[in-house]
């Protein structure tokens, strides 16, 4: 079963085993890459080490460097230190990380820049920033996620992303033969809980809900859940809105990229009443400035909490009637395309169905759309009314 030039040539993605030399693997990537390995049982452990790629290394080479440090590691040497001997220093993992954080940054928002290396700081480096990158295995990172696996399943979820983009860029780096051992994770962690969805409305008791909340003695925190449930948008998008952001003659909320969570810039069409709600606040306005629409107290931005205090009392959150808005649209308008209602979310939809409509009609789709839920949400346009008799 041993390799042969031809073998090594058109092998295809995966990990091919020498049968001439004891642990030489030939790892071949999807992308065609090739390159050596040596798998070797190293002070009690497990290593892979990278004898360099295909076709520099050949595999007469390839043997000859297996052969070299098989030898030394029986003798009880640093196969390691053997292998690297002339070759450029790995650096810690902790290393390895700040040069990918410094290589990746500026194409991620300052917030997913600072995460990343901030827990990083917190969970991973003291027990495995010393280690040298090439030598973290499986064992190492299921050590890192333990103690947040099950009691945070999402933090966890996000820090072993981390920790396999820094692999990863290790692997492109060459201090690594492999990159992160993803599929060697899924045996050593645990089933994670599944996730509970934020509690939602059904829509048909949102329309009593809005009227009881119309009752209600105005106030900032209740204007901007109204604006919330008409606009299907997100709590922090709503606070964060402010008047520069209106177009009153096109009827459109265009938030900037650095409002949204996807990071891109997105339009909401204004129905009549989400219009009203926009112009009572106007007259309940104290500053010229560019302020929030929704201030809190003091003129502090509004919380999250006073949006939530009315649905709080009833088991429901204020993210849940994005999910009304989307159940509602998927029963109730069977004629509006699936892609139409995700954009009204602000959720990515495929470029090619974008391509599909032009832009004017898939704009307008979304205003028929937001039309019609704010009219089936307040039947009788009572914010309507309430704005006009304020003008």
């Amino acid at each position: 079963n041993s390799l042969s030039a031809l073998k090594v040539k058109n092998a295809k993605a995966g990990r091919h085993v020498d049968g001439n030399v004891r642990g030489l693997h030939l790892v071949v990537m999807p992308s065609g890459s090739r390159s050596w390995v040596l798998r070797i049982e190293h002070n009690g452990r497990r290593r892979d080490l990278g004898l360099g790629g295909y076709p520099d290394v050949g595999l007469e080479q390839a043997r000859e460097k297996a052969r070299a440090l098989r030898t030394i590691t029986k003798s009880g040497g640093d196969p390691i230190a053997a292998r690297d001997k002339d070759k450029v220093v790995i650096p810690t993992f902790r290393v390895a990380a700040v040069e990918c954080h410094k290589a990746r940054e500026s194409g991620w928002k300052s917030r997913t820049a600072n995460a990343f290396i901030s827990t990083l700081e917190l969970h991973v480096f003291p027990g495995m920033g010393n280690l040298r990158v090439d030598s973290v295995d499986e064992r190492d990172i299921v050590a890192a996620l333990s103690p947040l696996w099950s009691a945070k399943p999402a933090a966890a979820r996000k820090l072993r992303q981390r920790i396999g983009t820094v692999l990863d860029f290790a692997r492109g780096m060459g201090w690594r033969a492999i990159g992160s051992p993803r599929d060697g994770l899924r045996p050593l962690l645990s089933r994670q809980v599944r996730p509970t969805h934020f509690a939602a409305m059904p829509y048909g008791e949102v329309r009593a809900f809005v009227a009881e909340l119309n009752a209600k003695v105005m106030s900032s925190g209740k204007f901007a859940l109204l604006f919330a449930i008409f606009t299907a948008a997100r709590s922090g998008e709503v606070r964060s809105a402010r008047w520069s952001h209106i177009d009153f003659d096109a009827r459109q909320w265009r938030r900037p990229a650095g409002l949204m969570k996807a990071g891109e810039q997105h339009i909401v069409t204004l129905s009549p009443q989400s219009i009203a709600i926009l112009r009572i606040a106007e007259n309940l306005r104290t500053s010229s400035a560019d302020v929030p629409i929704f201030p809190g107290s003091g003129g502090r931005p509004l919380s999250d909490m006073t949006m939530g205090k009315y649905v709080k009392p009833l088991g429901y959150t204020v993210h849940g009637f994005r999910s009304s808005f989307r159940d509602w649209a998927a029963e109730q308008m069977p004629n509006i395309p699936d892609s139409v209602a995700e954009a009204a979310l602000a959720h990515r939809v495929p470029d090619a169905v974008i391509a599909a409509y032009k832009r004017a009609q898939f704009l307008e789709m979304r205003r028929s759309l937001l039309d019609a839920w704010g009219n089936y949400v307040e039947k009788g346009s009572r914010l309507v009314r309430v704005a006009s008799a304020t003008q």
